[in-house]
């Protein structure tokens, strides 16, 4: 959640970008830079940035889990039994 004292105009950002900075960095906390009232930016320390990004990563990951046991769970696919057997068979591979 943006707090009322993460946003600023962008002008008033540009006029003191090291306070700022420092600001971003310490908290992890992005900025919204607003142009004329209107919120237009926002701003962020890279690290956090990347802890975000890394989030959704495993998020998505969780989710092509679940799907996948999702499939499984109502039969769908194949074993792997099944899969070797076939890739076996393709690629004349004697079983051991």
């Amino acid at each position: 959640m943006i707090k009322l004292d993460d946003i600023h105009s962008l002008t008033e950002f540009q006029r003191d970008a090291k306070t700022h900075v420092r600001r971003l960095k310490k908290t992890g906390r992005p900025a919204v830079l607003t142009i004329n009232g209107k919120a237009a930016l926002v701003v962020q320390d890279a690290s956090a940035y990347q802890s975000i990004l890394d989030r959704i990563d495993r998020a998505e990951a969780i989710a092509g889990i679940q799907k996948g046991l999702d499939s499984a769970n109502r039969g769908e696919g194949e074993t792997a039994g099944d899969v070797f057997a076939r890739l076996r068979k393709k690629h004349k591979i004697a079983a051991e």
